[in-house]
């Protein structure tokens, strides 16, 4: 195990009252849960409350090491005044403005959250130092900058053990439930191991070709597994595609899960192929063994975080960008169905399944 060494003693009461201020996104918020867990060994006598936008927080909420949700609007200018925002900014100004805290975390390091950082009532607010949009104006206590090479759990995770927390094994516990039934999603009377592909990104830099996809999905299927495509509502037209170019039996739960049904899926699978999306951390965190596709990004950044996962890349002199867009994104159109098929059976063979 890695060590990380204890920059500072902890210097807080017995019972303080914390407050965690990661608002987004889908995967950072997952990747911030070890960070969650190594302050409540350190401290289990804290009052911890978490910030965060609505969008995320059926993963936080009921989990065991956390106290509060407290839900952000969205600081989008387009966004802040319609919908549910308005009710919850003038919720969240009555929250802050009646709680004290004895320590505020900056996890995001934006200004998005440096706005509530610094209405938050609290002598000691802590966060890395020379974060983006000069967020880190808004702390008392900077920590140095952490490698940005390394992977976001363990930059997340440094904060921990600046504030005492000692190095220990890594949790990932969701506050989703567990227990969500999957019946009406996957038919009960078929036992053949399940494949889960999730095509969908928010960058189309991100995207895999649906062709590519349908190609890996009949390989799947005639592997002997039972095959079906996760994704938002944005996902629909893009699942629709790979199914009919598919043209074998895949179940299309696009835009049908809620984040507990997903979390629900993916655990009872066997084998989970995505892009670097948000639920390819959940695969991660459930567990789930997954192949990753990568293009514009770093896995060793933000890849699938523990063992036994597949990445999957080409390894061209352009790769990582972090672009969102590109006139010919080679990394991903030409990342062949063979490659990644290989990597499947990678998985499949450890687990058994011939």
């Amino acid at each position: 195990m890695e060590k990380i060494p204890i920059i500072a003693p902890p210097r807080l009461p017995d019972h303080p009252h914390l407050l965690l201020v990661k608002l987004s996104s889908f995967g950072d918020v997952l990747h911030a849960l070890p960070t969650l867990e190594a302050l409540r060994a350190a401290h289990p006598g804290a009052q911890i409350t978490w910030l965060v936008e609505a969008a995320y927080a059926p993963l936080l909420a009921g989990h065991p090491a956390l106290d509060e949700v407290w839900l952000a609007p969205r600081l989008h200018p387009g966004e802040l005044l319609t919908g549910d925002n308005p009710t919850r900014l003038r919720t969240l100004l009555r929250q802050l403005r009646a709680q004290p805290f004895d320590l505020v975390v900056d996890v995001q390091g934006l200004l998005k959250s440096a706005v509530w950082v610094a209405l938050a009532k609290s002598s000691r607010k802590v966060g890395y130092d020379r974060t983006r949009e000069l967020s880190y104006l808004a702390l008392t206590e900077r920590v140095p900058p952490f490698d940005p090479e390394a992977h976001a759990v363990r930059r997340y995770l440094n904060l921990a053990h600046y504030l005492g927390a000692p190095p220990a094994p890594l949790r990932f516990r969701l506050g989703l439930d567990a227990a969500a039934d999957t019946r009406a999603l996957l038919p009960a009377t078929d036992d053949r191991p399940l494949a889960v592909l999730h095509p969908g990104a928010r960058w189309a830099t991100k995207l895999w070709p649906a062709a590519s996809w349908a190609t890996l999905a009949t390989h799947l299927h005639g592997r002997g597994l039972r095959v079906a495509i996760t994704g938002s509502a944005a996902d629909q037209e893009l699942a629709t595609d790979i199914i009919e170019q598919s043209q074998t039996p895949i179940i299309n739960l696009a835009g049908r899960t809620s984040l507990a049904e997903l979390a629900a899926v993916l655990r009872r699978a066997r084998l989970a192929v995505t892009t670097d999306t948000g639920a390819m951390h959940l695969a991660a965190a459930l567990g789930t063994p997954l192949v990753a596709l990568f293009g514009p990004t770093a896995p060793w950044r933000t890849g699938p975080f523990g063992q036994g996962h597949q990445v999957v890349r080409l390894d061209l002199a352009c790769s990582p960008c972090f672009k969102r867009r590109c006139p010919a994104p080679r990394c991903l159109s030409d990342l062949t169905p063979d490659l990644v098929a290989a990597a499947c059976e990678k998985i499949l063979s450890k687990a058994g399944i011939s």
